[in-house]
């Protein structure tokens, strides 16, 4: 919890006074941090929360699994406060015991994207950032290397 509000801190400073290159150096601590860093080990991201599923998702999954886009909606999704389409539960009906992902190459974008540290605009999305920190080790080290290479 300590982490997460100093985290919170540097991020509404660094808002404040945004570094030019700022997604250049993410976007090499995310690498550098990938590089060694194996999602297998871990699986919290799919243990604990849902990604939002796009219509894309949706049509992309179902085909795969050769189930209706309907069917596949009511048997493993649901509308959440936001409006989204997410998981009806967790962790993922998808994972498996040694983490691995049944539709790995057909998941969802933000599967693929996620911890999103590797965005574009990174100032933008510093709050799901911080949230995503406590989830996912990666997104961690990236921030706590971040605070070390760009000190405000």
């Amino acid at each position: 919890m300590e982490k997460r509000a100093e985290s919170k801190k540097y991020f509404n400073k660094l808002k404040k006074k945004p570094r030019k290159r700022l997604d250049l150096i993410v976007q090499e601590l995310h690498e550098e941090e990938f590089a060694q860093t194996d999602c297998l080990s871990c699986g919290n991201c799919c243990k604990t929360t849902s990604p939002i599923f796009t219509d894309k998702d949706i049509s992309r999954i179902a085909r795969v699994l050769k189930l209706k886009e309907p069917s596949f909606i009511s048997q493993y999704l649901r509308r959440d406060e936001d409006d989204f389409m997410v998981l009806k539960q967790a962790p993922c009906p998808f994972l498996g015991n040694d983490n691995a992902c049944f539709i790995y190459e057909s998941r969802p974008k933000a599967c693929r994207e996620y911890p999103h540290t590797d965005r574009k605009k990174f100032i933008q999305i510093t709050d799901l950032t911080l949230k995503n920190t406590e989830i996912c080790p990666a997104a961690f080290n990236i921030v706590e290397n971040l605070k070390k290479r760009l000190p405000l």
